[in-house]
């Protein structure tokens, strides 16, 4: 009874890791054009590789950052969403 309920709560610890894991590898959008909006481009371009490197240093540090690198990475992404509603905008206006 002990070890199956020990083996039960390793598989949640298991399954837990992973989805927290998969949700860590999403990268932010490079979805604006380059030959239209080279700076916003560049931008996301920054951004994409500002994610990747607080990626490494949640691998460099067993994901125990308390939180707060997903929450920069939250707002990579949410930065790359509005320079892409920028660029968007310029569309519009030009």
């Amino acid at each position: 009874m002990i070890r199956r309920k020990l083996l039960v709560q390793a598989l949640i610890a298991v399954i837990l890791l992973l989805t927290g894991v998969m949700i860590a590898q999403k990268k932010p959008a490079q979805n604006v054009s380059a030959r239209k909006h080279p700076n916003l481009s560049q931008a996301q371009q920054l951004s994409a590789q500002a994610y990747q490197k607080i990626l490494a240093a949640q691998k460099a540090n067993e994901w125990d950052l308390l939180g707060h690198a997903q929450k920069a990475k939250d707002f990579l992404d949410q930065a790359n969403n509005e320079l892409k509603q920028a660029a968007q905008a310029a569309n519009i206006n030009h």
